[in-house]
Parts: C-alpha cells; sequence; structure tokens
C-alpha cells in the first residue's frame, strides 16, 4: 500500500482519472438535476444526494465484480448475425429511455406545464429514484469501464470514483438552481441529455461515435450559451441604468 502512495505514476493516474470521472459523470448530474425538480421542493435536494449516493455504490459494486464486467461484452445472442450482448441492452435500454425522458421535459418546458406536472406527481419521490437508479447504471458502465481501462490498481479507481463522485455532489445543488433559473440552459442542458441518449443507442448498435466530438459539441454550445447570458446580463444593466438615469 505505501509503495502506492510513494509512486508519482499512481498519483498522476488517480488526478487524470478523477478528472475523466467527472467529466463523464456531467450527464448523470444534469439528469439527477432536471428529474429531481419534478419533485417538491423540499424533497428536491434529498432526491440529487440519494441519486449520487446510488451512483457511487453501483460504480463500486461494478468495480468490485470486474470479471463480470468483462463478461458483459459477450454475445448472448444474434439477430441476423448482429452479436447482441448483455451491454448493448443496457446500452439501447438507456438510450431510448435519455431520448423518451428528455423529450417530454422538453415539451413540458415549452408549452409551460412544468407546474401541472409537478403538482400531479408531488408523491413519485420513489418513482424518481428509481429512474435515477437505472440511469446510474447505464452511465456507471461506460464510467467503470474507462476506469479499469485507464488504471491498474483498484484502490486507485475506487478514490477516483469516490473523490469524482463528492464534487459532484458539491456542484448538485449549484448546478440545479442555474439550471432553473436559467430556462435556455435547461433547453440546452435537455438537448444535451437527447445528444447522449443517441449516443448510447449507436453504441448499442456497434457504432461507436468519439465521445471527443460530443463533448466538443457540449463545450461549444456552453461556450455560445455563456455569451448570450453574458449579452443579455449587459442589456438589463442597461435598461436598469436608463430607468434609474
Amino acid at each position: 500500500m505505501m509503495d502506492l502512495l510513494l509512486d508519482p505514476t499512481v498519483w498522476a493516474s488517480l488526478l487524470t482519472l478523477t478528472a475523466l470521472e467527472i467529466v463523464l459523470g456531467i450527464d448523470n448530474l444534469l439528469f439527477i438535476s432536471i428529474l429531481s425538480n419534478r419533485l417538491p421542493v423540499e424533497q428536491q435536494a434529498s432526491a440529487r444526494r440519494s441519486g449520487l449516493a446510488l451512483a457511487v455504490i453501483t460504480r463500486l459494486m461494478l468495480l468490485a465484480s470486474i470479471a463480470w464486467l468483462a463478461g458483459v461484452a459477450k454475445p448472448l445472442f444474434s439477430v441476423h448475425e448482429f452479436e447482441v450482448s448483455l451491454r448493448d441492452l443496457v446500452l439501447l435500454g438507456g438510450g431510448l429511455f435519455l431520448l423518451a425522458k428528455g423529450t417530454t421535459e422538453i415539451h413540458a418546458t415549452v408549452e409551460g406545464v412544468e407546474e401541472e406536472m409537478r403538482e400531479a406527481k408531488a408523491a413519485s419521490y420513489l418513482s424518481v429514484i428509481v429512474q435515477i437508479a437505472i440511469l446510474d447504471i447505464v452511465f456507471s458502465l461506460d464510467s467503470v469501464i474507462t476506469a479499469v481501462g485507464m488504471a491498474q490498481h483498484l484502490p486507485v479507481m475506487a478514490t477516483a470514483i469516490v473523490i469524482a463522485i463528492g464534487i459532484m455532489m458539491f456542484a448538485a445543488e449549484p448546478l440545479s438552481r442555474f439550471i432553473n433559473a436559467h430556462i435556455s440552459v435547461k433547453m440546452l442542458a435537455l438537448s444535451f441529455l437527447i445528444l447522449v441518449g443517441v449516443a448510447l443507442l449507436a453504441d448499442g448498435l456497434h457504432f461507436h461515435i468519439p465521445r471527443g466530438y460530443l463533448y466538443f459539441a457540449i463545450a461549444f454550445s456552453v461556450g455560445v450559451e455563456v455569451l448570450n447570458l453574458l449579452a443579455k446580463q449587459r442589456r438589463e444593466r442597461k435598461r436598469a441604468a436608463g430607468i434609474h438615469g
């Protein structure tokens, strides 16, 4: 154990893997933030914490069963020479779920029926947690497989996952408030979820879309939205100055 602590390559691996786990967990965090907003205000923070706690438990359980994880890509059956594995089924199911959920949320936002939906589902805390748990499994597969591919030591992988989820727990509340305060940011976040859903479907169909392309598209869109928000704030300051003047 002491050898691990004194090995600089282990620390470099831990920092790199932690950063990567945070990046890979952004879509999960966005989903948890948006889904928890369907609950009464007093339950939202609890749902976000529960969702992220489930995420770390799911990742650690998958990490502890590396031998089983290696077998999730083995074919279960074939359809016209197209081999289907457990991983494919999980990715296809998760992708379809994200597409359906993202589309539903965008419709509710555009039509302005969010409050009605929240009131109609005020007692759906358990269903929200179940949905978060299902998506945690989907997002955890790629996250843990990436961790296994990048690091050689199980303690390093587990530590990176715990640190990343811990950081996301601190970010969950401000991120959720920010999304709720800016409708355009919420629409952008929902669009990201649909984009991730398409990527999961493609992976399930053995058509891999390099994640670098997705992250570049997301980063570019975020950059444009930041400029929009800055321009909006500047216009509001000028309007306020004109009124007071």
